[in-house]
């Protein structure tokens, strides 16, 4: 099985099975309300899936589900962190995440940890979990979106329709959309903020640097604002980014740079790179416009909350001076 070390059924492959027969024992109740007409279908990416209309013990398996279950005021019983996080994202309010199980690393998740929860919901997406899907699936009703990133805003709605939050979505989609529209004002009104190109890059620990394009989460938040795109963005691959190296940074020279790090610096080429002689010559950094931002909430977090945060701190980065 993709993602799991081949070993002998033991107690921990025990504890599962009765985890689940569990599970579907103590939900016995709960079936009986669900036939009664107390669920609601969910398009998915792996097609139609009865829900409860009101889930109540809600599991999440990436950052993108945990960020719309948090803005739509759903706290879930568990959730995966990621690789780069001690815990869970840091953006989030820590008052919001207290309290929810950590139920493994995200691309791994523990899956009796989850069938322990006795969920109701499970949320992820296809890209991560697919392999994982006929697992989930006999632990609870699961919904996956077909992919994370780019399409967020598609996926927010399809997680608001599972959770039972949709009128509660479209106060959130309206707020936003009014915040990104003060920060355009902010700027100078839109054609001033097309007339300033912006390139985000990401220094990876294990990879080149990353110039993103305009297929990418941070993409459409800039283009919500209106601000313009250097050209090199509209060369990334499937439209989400395009690779560089340190001998190369050059190339993702433009107005202005938002710049995060994944990793150790050292590994990821950032301490390398912003001490060249490439760098310190590019318009961006000469003119001071060159910002850091944390790697967690601009590239990891992929949602509303997200959003919101990143637009405050483009708006003050942007009108400095």
């Amino acid at each position: 099985m993709t993602g799991f070390p081949r070993r002998p059924l033991t107690v921990g492959a025990l504890a599962l099975s009765g985890a689940l027969a569990l599970s579907a024992c103590g939900s016995s109740d709960d079936d009986k309300k669900a036939d009664s007409g107390k669920t609601h279908t969910v398009k998915t990416a792996m097609g139609d899936v009865k829900v409860p209309v009101a889930p109540k013990r809600v599991v999440v398996l990436d950052t993108a589900e945990l960020d719309s279950a948090i803005t739509l005021g759903v706290k879930p019983v568990g959730a995966t962190h990621v690789e780069a996080s001690s815990g869970f994202l840091s953006y989030l309010p820590k008052d919001k995440v207290d309290g929810i199980k950590d139920v493994g690393e995200m691309l791994n998740p523990n899956m009796e940890a989850i069938a322990g929860l006795k969920p109701d919901l499970i949320l992820t997406s296809k890209i991560r979990h697919a392999a994982k899907y006929d697992q989930l699936k006999q632990i609870a009703p699961t919904v996956m979106t077909e992919t994370t990133g780019y399409p967020w805003k598609e996926n927010f709605r399809t997680h608001a329709d599972a959770l039972g939050k949709k009128p509660e979505a479209k106060k959130v989609v309206a707020d936003y959309t009014a915040h990104a529209k003060k920060v355009t004002t902010a700027l100078g009104g839109p054609a001033k903020a097309k007339a300033t190109e912006v390139n985000v890059i990401r220094f990876m620990e294990g990879a080149d640097i990353r110039v993103y394009g305009e297929q990418s989460y941070i993409a459409t938040v800039l283009k919500d604002v209106g601000l313009g795109r250097a050209p090199i963005s509209a060369k990334a691959k499937d439209g989400f980014s395009y690779d560089l190296s340190p001998e190369k940074i050059d190339l993702a020279d433009t107005d202005v740079i938002f710049r995060s790090t994944y990793g150790d610096p050292k590994k990821a080429k950032q301490t390398q790179t912003v001490g060249s002689g490439l760098w310190k010559n590019m318009k961006a950094v000469k003119s001071g416009n060159v910002h850091t931002v944390d790697d967690e909430l601009w590239i990891q977090g992929i949602g509303y909350t997200a959003a919101a945060k990143i637009l405050d701190e483009m708006q003050a980065d942007l009108t400095k001076g």
